[in-house]
């Protein structure tokens, strides 16, 4: 199989697709790109740190993860050449990011810039849809979970890390149930049993957690 030259690995992605050689040259410029080379096991992006960059893959690959309150590693993407990761969160200058990254091999990639297509009157139409892309994918991180206690824990843990162990939940007990895919009943029960054995206690959608698990 004949191999791609760089440029034609960049018109795999919608950013350069139908660019041409001098096009694509100018828009590297824009999004002030910087190539990095990373070997096999190297972290791209870390858990928990601002992310003020988002990567598109030249070579190798990238797979990125994200662990569940058990420590568990849940497998997010698996990112190839002409593929991009940690977009939405670059574009909403996380300053903490949710999901760590490692090259599967020897990887090349170019760190882009956001700031160049956070101007312009389309910036709040993609701020939104990127808002959605990030909703979308914390609810998939709590309805992958197998246990209803595993996915409100998951769902707590969320909330625990923007605003720590007392915060109000955007749900009464009735719409909490459905976003969790849980019957009512079985949910109160749950509830009742975490806050007998100490991890949290509650008044209506007013939640203090009380054991440091979600950390």
């Amino acid at each position: 199989m004949k191999r791609l030259g760089e440029n034609d690995v960049l018109r795999l992605s919608p950013l350069f697709e139908g660019m041409t050689d001098a096009q694509i040259t100018r828009a590297l410029s824009d999004y002030m790109a910087i190539r990095r080379r990373y070997e096999r096991g190297d972290t791209l992006l870390k858990l928990g740190f601002p992310v003020p960059r988002f990567a598109i893959v030249l070579s190798g690959s990238v797979q990125v993860m994200s662990d569940d309150i058990s420590g568990h590693h849940m497998i997010m993407a698996t990112v190839q050449p002409g593929q991009t990761f940690a977009e939405s969160l670059c574009f909403r200058q996380a300053e903490e990011s949710p999901v760590y990254a490692q090259a599967l091999s020897p990887t090349e990639v170019y760190w882009l810039s956001a700031d160049a297509i956070r101007q312009g009157p389309a910036a709040r139409f993609v701020s939104m849809l990127t808002q959605k892309t990030l909703s979308m994918n914390d609810r998939i991180q709590v309805l992958s979970k197998l246990t209803l206690r595993e996915k409100l824990m998951s769902l707590l843990a969320m909330y625990a890390r923007q605003y720590g162990s007392e915060f109000d939940l955007p749900f009464d007990r009735e719409s909490l149930a459905s976003y969790l895919g849980a019957n009512r009943s079985a949910l109160s029960r749950e509830m009742s049993r975490m806050r007998r054995e100490g991890i949290m206690s509650y008044s209506k959608n007013h939640i203090r957690l009380t054991k440091p698990w979600f950390s």
